[in-house]
């Protein structure tokens, strides 16, 4: 058959085949997980517009008998290449998880077996490394498309029973030249880490609440959640405004303004995030960040 197209035939049957193998390359079907965080996006859109944090943020938590999972999804104003380039590196990501109120340190390291996230949590004043516990997360890039991403942190230990740790964030473009996030945080408690949260709860933690409105209080005012899904809510949201944070000063030279803009926004909602003051956290970031920078 092919002697009897000509050489002329072949050329021109190899460019339609190649055309419509690049054409259906252009429009292939996105991935399973990029629809599902579209659809989110839409279904969400009511609740980004008007809520309690007077910002576009939703978040969700639920809380199991031996595990507590939170999730944001949020809207921000940064387009979503330029989240995709800022959000994913594990150099990046300490320079984000060191902003939260209680990750003491965070270095990478790089071997044949992949990327870990060398991270040291602990009180909420300065510590110093040996007071505080490790925890070591893989760091994972997901699927990454030109209109998609996801990076997972995950570890097997934490402190104090605690286990199976993940930190999520997937990402698509959406109008406005603006990006959707998704950002989950979870983890598995065993019987010592639970009695360990219990003890807090009814005693130093007795007043701490989340962010989900379970009724209403005598005088009117929200009743907030506590308890477990109170904890995970809490961090959930610390863990979201690093990194708003950071996307909004990323270049290095922009650490006290990342430290600033992080504070900043949990003193927006002091009833359930406010735990130091402005000046002592600063303080004590500039220097885990000094150590953390410092050569090994």
């Amino acid at each position: 058959m092919l002697s009897m197209m000509g050489l002329s035939g072949i050329k021109k049957c190899c460019a339609l085949l190649a055309y419509g193998v690049l054409t259906a390359g252009a429009h292939a079907a996105p991935d399973p997980a990029e629809s599902t965080l579209q659809a989110r996006y839409a279904q969400l859109a009511p609740r980004l517009a008007d809520n309690q944090f007077q910002r576009p943020v939703v978040l969700d938590s639920i809380a199991a008998s031996n595990a507590l999972k939170g999730d944001i999804y949020a809207l921000v104003d940064h387009p979503f290449d330029e989240v995709n380039g800022l959000l994913n590196g594990p150099a990046r990501w300490c320079d984000v998880l060191i902003l939260h109120l209680n990750t003491k340190y965070c270095r990478p390291t790089t071997d044949a077996f992949g990327t870990i996230l060398h991270v040291s949590v602990g009180k909420k004043t300065e510590q110093t490394l040996d007071e505080s516990y490790q925890v070591d997360f893989v760091y994972r890039k997901g699927v990454h498309t030109p209109t998609y991403f996801d990076t997972r942190l995950d570890a097997k230990q934490g402190p104090l029973g605690t286990s199976n740790y993940r930190i999520v964030l997937e990402a698509v473009p959406v109008p406005g030249n603006k990006t959707f996030l998704h950002l989950t945080y979870s983890y598995a408690f065993g019987f010592t880490s639970k009695m360990a949260m219990q003890a807090y709860l009814a005693t130093a933690g007795s007043d701490k609440v989340g962010f989900t409105i379970d009724g209403k209080q005598s005088d009117g005012q929200p009743d907030y959640i506590g308890g477990m899904r109170g904890v995970v809510e809490r961090n959930t949201m610390r863990y979201y405004l690093a990194i708003a944070a950071y996307l909004n000063a990323p270049a290095a030279e922009q650490v006290d303004a990342r430290l600033q803009a992080w504070f900043a926004a949990t003193e927006d909602y002091p009833l359930q995030l406010h735990e130091v003051e402005r000046s002592d956290y600063l303080s004590m970031k500039h220097h885990e960040i000094a150590r953390q920078k410092a050569p090994q």
